[in-house]
């Protein structure tokens, strides 16, 4: 066919081994400790890919049960709007696990370093 561009075959999210890294980095995040988007990029090997990291937390199978709440955004910050149930949600799940979360941030010292992950 004249004109026709082929497209690579699209994989489900389950096969991308990007957001599998991604997923794993998520789950080596101890309980009682958060890390933030940008240092979960960096341990499954993509710095610079904060927003990456977002993006497999959102696209991840319900089924997987990966402890979103323990991912934070720079600073320690819940980055969904206050009023909103899932920022909510991630303070009591987060909590519930012994983190101080105030005014919508948790404390530094809860907050994993990279190389621990």
């Amino acid at each position: 066919m004249r004109g026709h561009v082929a497209r690579p075959k699209q994989t489900s999210t389950s096969e991308n081994p990007a957001l599998q890294a991604l997923w794993h980095a998520v789950c080596a995040i101890p309980r009682g400790q958060v890390s933030t988007y940008g240092a979960v990029a960096r341990s499954a090997g993509f710095p610079g890919r904060a927003r990456q990291a977002g993006f497999a937390l959102k696209v991840a199978p319900k089924a997987m049960h990966l402890p979103w709440h323990r991912v934070v955004g720079a600073g320690g910050r819940i980055v969904f709007p206050r009023s909103s149930p899932e920022h909510k949600e991630q303070a009591r799940r987060l909590r519930a696990e012994g983190v101080s979360v105030q005014n919508g941030r948790v404390a530094r010292f809860t907050i994993t370093r990279v190389g621990e992950l």
